[in-house]
């Protein structure tokens, strides 16, 4: 049989001063929450303020209303998370449903204990301006075979 601690130097297994480190940068962070809040119906992330769009930041560059802070110590994450929400949607029922699934998500992919999911409704979305923002998408772009 194959045994994998052959391959391994003695010194390694006699010295305990081997640490491993592993760091979670907080945009990973931001993107697996926001990978997990487009699966839920009902809610929206708050979008980039002006300053973002003067500067052209690109939507992965201006995450906003997602902050989180890591606890090294505890190897715990806590995240505050800013969303609208649609008009008609039952705000505790949907507040427990993205704390779930995030806390499960975050949990799951990073190996750390989430110790608080805050989620604040920051605004309603109504049919007419989801209709607005439907009609105001991004233009459509044309390419031509030329270089």
């Amino acid at each position: 049989m194959h045994n994998p601690l052959k391959q391994i130097d003695t010194k390694e297994i006699e010295l305990p001063e081997t640490v491993y480190v592993r760091d979670i940068e907080t945009k990973v962070f931001q993107s697996i929450v926001v990978q997990c809040l487009l699966r839920i119906d009902g809610i929206a992330l708050v979008e980039g303020n002006l300053i973002d769009n003067l500067f052209g930041r690109e939507p992965a560059e201006r995450i906003t209303g997602i902050s989180v802070e890591q606890d090294q110590k505890n190897h715990s994450i806590s995240v505050k998370l800013e969303v609208n929400v649609a008009y008609g949607v039952c705000i505790p029922e949907k507040a427990e449903e993205v704390q779930t699934k995030v806390t499960e998500e975050l949990s799951r992919l990073t190996g750390l204990h989430v110790s608080l999911v805050h989620v604040v409704f920051k605004n309603l979305i109504t049919k007419s301006s989801l209709a607005e923002a439907v009609s105001q998408g991004p233009q459509a772009e044309s390419y031509s075979e030329e270089f």
